[in-house]
């Protein structure tokens, strides 16, 4: 039951592995605590053995598709947004 994604899509983390892996030339295990449940990133390629290679804001990680879900593109960060007019 993976989830397929596409390059660029945004996705949310769900559960974290026991460990992550840096989608580095030469990938380091890292404790799991470097990313944290609910982090939003960016799909950046697929990768062999069915990882994909996520963009987060403390690094690129190799994360299997049952970690991950996408995020609703319809959904803003901010539901109001400021005026334009300096009022």
């Amino acid at each position: 039951m993976s989830e397929e994604f596409k390059v660029g899509d945004r996705v949310r983390l769900i559960a974290l592995p026991r460990y992550v892996k840096t989608a580095e030339p030469m990938p380091m295990l890292r404790p799991p605590d470097v990313i944290s449940i609910g982090e939003e990133g960016v799909i950046l390629d697929r990768r062999p053995g069915g990882y994909w290679g996520v963009r987060f804001s403390k690094g690129a990680f190799l994360l299997d598709s049952q970690y991950l879900e996408t995020v609703e593109s319809n959904q803003h960060s901010d539901p109001n947004p400021p005026s334009s007019s300096p009022e």
